[in-house]
């Protein structure tokens, strides 16, 4: 006979093994994980890329091969395959994102954020294999206006280096393919050579200005129209290279007053020189309404800043107003810069020989009201950097 509290236990015992257990049928089998996917990997890039490069990152350890955009004219709005092939000539480094940006090229603006990991995670930068060729291919819609793709590695908050520096955008963003439609061509300059050297004084009245062929500024940015004009001319002779610019401007202000002090932080005239058109050695000249110079020389795109290069120039400034006084209205000033070709960096000829061309631009920077920013350039940029060597202008010496 079963006690009471023998009866209570196995009613306690039915029940737990009851919650443990109220699954009818067979005990359910332990998930497996999905196989890991795996990369693809090509012996060779396809021979139709649709864009072409060869440029590196990390000193040589990874080459963008170029990429393919189907269909590559496509309507506004409809969808695009970009596929975009790289190959680790060593191993390559760890730790990296990949990151795709969509520019539009009139503005410098951000139109598609397309980052995403590559080959969605089956290959991570720190996996391929050395000399095999590595695709990645995504969609995006067409942008509406010309634009183009820019492309990297990421880690925190730096980028994997760009080698070449005509082959980034100044942020080590790799130039890629262009999708709905092509930038605006180079400007050029022809530049004529002076029968008599003018007097650098800052006034503009001598005949070698008469003679050469004025030009006006536009937005730096995107090529827009300037609130305040700004015209420039260039010559040359057997020794020195010319250079004036004529401002317009009601506020002529400055208060830096030495030598290579950063007046490009405000009111200044600017002329970048690339004499061997190598996208990559520069000169960097600046004169501020003061007559102050600030003159660089740079090894590779804002890269190796040197102030103790001396240009040797020569500049004056001619004021048509009252300097650093606000409340009155002046009319401008115009600046002469006399450049000795000598002392520039990778000049290939003194004096430039007939037909010659170098890459160059010509900037300002007004502060309106002495607070907002406004850059002027002879060659529009499409991003927001003046050392933007791949948008650099023709200087063809005649």
């Amino acid at each position: 006979m079963r006690t009471p509290i023998t009866v209570l236990l196995l009613t306690l015992s039915c029940l737990v093994v009851a919650c443990r257990d109220e699954q009818a049928g067979p005990k359910p089998r332990p998930s497996r994980l999905p196989e890991p996917a795996k990369a693809r990997v090509l012996d060779a890039a396809p021979a139709d890329l649709t864009f072409r490069s060869g440029a590196t990152f990390a000193g040589g350890s990874v080459v963008y091969l170029g990429s393919k955009v189907s269909p590559p004219n496509a309507a506004p709005g409809e969808q695009v395959r970009l596929a975009h092939y790289f190959q680790a000539r060593r191993p390559p480094p760890q730790g990296y994102g990949f990151f795709v940006h969509v520019v539009d090229v009139a503005t410098g603006g951000m139109l598609v954020n397309a980052d995403h990991e590559f080959q969605d995670g089956a290959a991570p930068l720190a996996s391929w294999p050395v000399d095999k060729v590595i695709e990645d291919v995504h969609s995006i819609p067409m942008p509406p206006v010309p634009s183009r793709a820019m492309l990297g590695f990421w880690r925190g908050d730096e980028r994997l280096p760009v080698d070449d520096a005509a082959s980034h955008d100044g942020s080590h963003r790799m130039l890629g393919p262009q999708l709905g439609g092509a930038p605006p061509e180079l400007p050029e300059y022809v530049v004529r050579k002076a029968s008599a050297a003018p007097t650098i004084d800052g006034v503009l009245d001598d005949a070698v200005w008469k003679g050469a062929t004025p030009v006006v500024l536009q937005g730096s940015f995107d090529g827009r129209p300037v609130k305040l004009r700004t015209e420039a001319r260039l010559a040359y002779d057997d020794a020195f290279l010319y250079v004036a610019f004529d401002c317009e401007d009601p506020d002529v202000w400055g208060t830096l007053r030495k030598r290579d002090d950063p007046i490009y932080e405000q009111e200044v005239v600017e002329i970048f020189l690339d004499a061997n058109a190598d996208g990559r050695t520069y000169n960097e000249l600046q004169v501020s309404p003061h007559n102050v110079n600030f003159d660089a020389y740079f090894p590779a795109r804002r890269q190796g800043m040197d102030l103790s290069w001396d240009s040797g120039m020569t500049s004056a400034v001619k004021v048509r107003g009252t300097l650093d006084d606000a409340s009155d209205k002046d009319d401008g000033w115009s600046v002469e810069m006399r450049i000795p070709f000598a002392k520039l960096a990778e000049v290939p000829n003194v004096p430039p020989r007939p037909g010659e061309r170098w890459r160059f631009n010509l900037y300002r920077l007004e502060h309106h009201g002495r607070r907002t920013v406004e850059g002027q350039a002879f060659s529009p940029l499409f991003v927001g950097d003046f050392h933007a060597l791949p948008r650099f202008a023709w200087l063809t010496f005649q």
